[in-house]
């Protein structure tokens, strides 16, 4: 049996920016150069508060004169209203363009060569009537697709990759340590380069200002930071997203999302340093810390 599999990822939706001033309108708000996206070249990227805070993450391919964001579905229109606060006189039009689009994770191995696809992140190639990438944060997470809706489950079987479940994504991306929008990162509290955004190319440091630059290039160029979101083994009952983190009785971080024994946890670095003589405990489970080989800290 192919070791291929393909999900869709009913948690994700479409965002379509339109309009010949799109690129420029963009380009000062996120995090990542907007320009660099291309038909072949995909990125990943966040919008910030103005002190360098979370509220969204996506990922942005360009096809047939618009950049299309796959964001979360449920706070699409979130996204939708923040970014339309910003138009002014740019010529840009915001859709929802969900129901044209569905949003797909292909992974398992042989997956980037099944669609063509280099392993650079974010190499982005025609497929389906749609288009794939090479997942532009790791390209051991596989690729992603934005497919037409209507076609989109018999596309992905015609190209040999069999029904995937959540559990068997979410297993791959928490073992690599990978981040999932809100689930893991909290809405106005959470800092970029605490979940790793900068090794995995969802920031810019040359393409000049961005809502958040100063104090996201500030964290980083001063060494503020204190906490990093890590994969966790667990030992005993999956905490809850949100459970407290100990050691020794003192506060060492929280829980976020987890399946199968994994996990990912905010940890202070501190308590990383002290883990051999103080375990890590969170609820009724201990975790033990594992350094993603991108992490570089």
């Amino acid at each position: 049996m192919s070791d291929l599999r393909a999900l869709v990822l009913d948690a994700r939706g479409v965002l379509r920016v339109t309009g010949e001033g799109r690129l420029g309108f963009l380009q000062g708000i996120v995090s990542n150069d907007v320009a660099k996206a291309a038909p072949d070249r995909a990125l990943w990227s966040a919008f910030l508060t103005p002190q360098g805070k979370f509220l969204h993450e996506f990922f942005l391919a360009e096809r047939e004169d618009a950049f299309l964001l796959d964001c979360e579905a449920a706070r699409l229109a979130d996204l939708q209203r923040r970014l339309s606060m910003y138009k002014l006189r740019s010529k840009v039009a915001l859709e929802d363009a969900s129901a044209d689009f569905a949003v797909a994770a292909l992974f398992g191995a042989g997956a980037l060569e099944a669609l063509g696809l280099a392993e650079a992140p974010g190499s982005a190639a025609p497929f389906a009537g749609g288009l794939a990438y090479t997942d532009p944060r790791l390209s051991a997470l596989g690729a992603r697709a934005l497919l037409p809706r209507a076609d989109a489950g018999a596309a992905l079987e015609a190209a040999g990759f069999q029904p995937g479940t959540l559990a068997d994504y979410d297993r791959l991306r928490i073992s690599l340590g990978v981040p999932d929008g809100s689930r893991d990162l909290e809405v106005e509290k959470s800092i970029l380069l605490e979940n790793g955004f900068d090794e995995l190319h969802g920031v810019d440091w040359d393409k000049g200002c961005f809502m958040g630059q100063e104090l996201t290039a500030r964290t980083k160029y001063r060494a503020l930071i204190k906490k990093r979101l890590l994969p966790v083994e667990i030992d005993g009952p999956a905490p809850a997203p949100g459970t407290p983190i100990t050691a020794d009785g003192k506060e060492a971080g929280i829980m976020r999302s987890a399946t199968d024994g994994l996990g990912l946890a905010l940890l202070r670095l501190e308590a990383l340093e002290e883990a051999e003589s103080a375990p890590l405990t969170a609820g009724e489970a201990t975790l033990t810390p594992k350094k993603p080989d991108w992490a570089a800290f």
